[in-house]
C-alpha cells in the first residue's frame, strides 16, 4: 500500500487511482478545477469547508482528532502543521 504524507498526495493519488481529471474531480465535488489545482500543489490557506468537500469524494474528512475546545488554541497548534485523515 502506498503512504500518503499529505492532503495534496492523498487527493492526487486518490484522484489518479480513480482515473479522474481534475476537473472531473472539480465537477463532483462541486469545487473549481483552480482549488483541486491549489490543492494537489499543497497550498496552505485553503477554506476547510472546501477540502471536506473533496475529501468526502474518497470517504473521507478533516477533523481535530483532539478533545480541545478553544478556537485560538486550535488554530495555534494547528496552524501550517500536517494534520491526520481519519476514515470516519
Amino acid at each position: 500500500m502506498k503512504q500518503i504524507s499529505n492532503i495534496a498526495a492523498f487527493i492526487k493519488y486518490n484522484r489518479e487511482k480513480q482515473k479522474l481529471t481534475q476537473g472531473q474531480l472539480a465537477e463532483m465535488s462541486g469545487t473549481g478545477i483552480h482549488f483541486i489545482r491549489d490543492l494537489e500543489q499543497g497550498r496552505s490557506a485553503l477554506r476547510l469547508d472546501k477540502v471536506n468537500q473533496v475529501l468526502k469524494m474518497f470517504g473521507h474528512r478533516l477533523a481535530i482528532s483532539s478533545a480541545k475546545t478553544d478556537p485560538y488554541e486550535i488554530w495555534y497548534n494547528y496552524y501550517d502543521k500536517p494534520v491526520k485523515i481519519t476514515k470516519k
